[in-house]
């Protein structure tokens, strides 16, 4: 994945954000919004984007955009930085491949130490019933 190839290949649009903030909210327009094309991306290999389209089939569209907003803070600026952030970290996480789990057997020793304790917590609680009359 080539980053400065993908920040090239973003369209970003400015948007009125919502919410509180008066005057302010109403004629500007500071919320954000990135769209990523990824069938025409150049900065992906194939593999990567099909691992992409497996991992964000929810978040991609079905033109094969992937979209993300921010609104977090009044400067324009300011958001356009921080969803460039996103967007980079999401498709970095989606892209790592994970390390298959291999199954592991406990020693001997723990299995032991998990069987005496068990065998004191039952003595202990045997211990506490009421004699038998016999």
């Amino acid at each position: 994945m080539d980053k400065n190839l993908l920040i090239r290949e973003l369209v970003f649009k400015a948007v009125r954000s919502s919410g509180p903030g008066g005057q302010h909210v109403n004629k500007t327009s500071s919320k954000v919004e990135v769209h990523f094309n990824v069938n025409t991306s150049n900065a992906l290999s194939n593999r990567e984007k099909e691992r992409l389209f497996d991992r964000l089939k929810n978040r991609i569209s079905g033109e094969s955009i992937l979209v993300l907003s921010c609104s977090e803070s009044r400067s324009q600026h300011r958001n356009k930085a921080t969803v460039i952030t996103r967007l980079l970290d999401l498709i970095s996480e989606t892209l790592k491949v994970q390390k298959k789990r291999r199954k592991t057997k406990p020693s001997r020793s723990v299995v032991e130490k998990r069987l005496r304790s068990k065998k004191n917590h039952a003595l202990k609680k045997t211990n506490r019933k009421r004699p038998s009359l016999d």
